[in-house]
């Protein structure tokens, strides 16, 4: 079993962890505000059956992109953990390349975050404008990922996924990673509309895969039930092939425990086929991250 998203910090190097609680997607986060180290995650993890796990970027302060990948590199290569790393550079910029050859060096370095969500509601919007995904300075610089052998973790809300698939298909030699199966935040009947729509357009842009994860965001807690809909719903539109797991953790943990909320994603996925099992919790996670 493999988790393709998790996080671990040192507080003092998050300044959105610092200073007084500021609101936040996924609610009150006192919990959090401290260390989430190897070890914790570790035992976190005991008795899931997850062998191997995928750090994501955490969001320290941009100007210290190389150090974060260099921090977890570091816990890598003294526990054996995280086995890949998905940092972090600004795409937004003239030319990203020389942030790239920064991080070159890193072995476990497998793909890279910059967060394009935005969205109406103040609370949920992290990125500057609706409409980076489609701009061209941004498409150029992740193309030249393609030259890194990495991939892109794609964050957007359904609003969003229109100019998305147009830079997956600018970017054709690009894995594009969908955070959290597009960020489903409004569940009303035309809120699900619009997210199968824009699913189905990401869908058709083969270099596009979908990560499972983080379905408590909105929400602040674990339900089976939802978590169930979203894999079901998920699966049906990209395939097993292209569907990963991700904890999300220690997010999640706000609301959950790791094997209660991986005990909800196995039992969400308990009537698919084996070889989709396989697939979403193993397979796809192993050949996009390289594991």
């Amino acid at each position: 079993m493999i988790d393709a998203h998790h996080h671990i910090w040192k507080q003092n190097d998050l300044p959105w962890l610092l200073g007084p609680e500021q609101p936040r997607i996924f609610g009150p986060y006192a919990a959090i505000k401290r260390d989430y180290l190897i070890d914790e995650f570790l035992a976190d993890i005991k008795g899931t059956g997850i062998t191997k796990s995928v750090y994501v970027q955490a969001n320290w302060a941009p100007d210290q992109f190389a150090d974060e990948v260099a921090w977890v590199q570091s816990v890598a290569d003294q526990h054996g953990w995280p086995h890949g790393i998905v940092g972090y550079a600004d795409f937004t910029v003239e030319d990203v390349r020389p942030q790239l050859e920064r991080l070159k060096s890193f072995p476990l370095m497998r793909g890279i975050r910059q967060q394009f969500h935005w969205h109406e509601n103040p609370l949920y919007r992290f990125a500057s404008r609706r409409d980076l995904p489609a701009d061209a300075t941004v498409q150029n610089n992740i193309a030249s990922l393609a030259d890194y052998g990495w991939s892109f973790d794609l964050q957007v809300f359904s609003g969003q996924m229109e100019d998305a698939s147009k830079l997956a298909r600018a970017c054709p030699d690009v894995t594009f990673v969908l955070q959290h199966a597009g960020m489903l935040e409004d569940t009303s009947v035309l809120g699900w509309a619009a997210w199968r729509d824009g699913m189905r357009r990401l869908a058709e842009c083969e270099n596009v895969v979908s990560k499972l994860s983080a379905f408590g965001t909105f929400i602040h807690r674990n339900d089976a039930a939802f978590i169930k809909e979203m894999i079901i719903e998920t699966e049906q539109i990209f395939g097993a092939r292209r569907c990963l797991f991700g904890s999300n953790y220690p997010i999640e943990k706000l609301w959950t425990s790791y094997g209660d909320l991986f005990a909800a994603f196995q039992s969400g996925a308990a009537q698919l086929s084996n070889a989709a099992q396989k697939a979403i919790f193993h397979d796809t996670a192993q050949r996009v991250y390289r594991l």
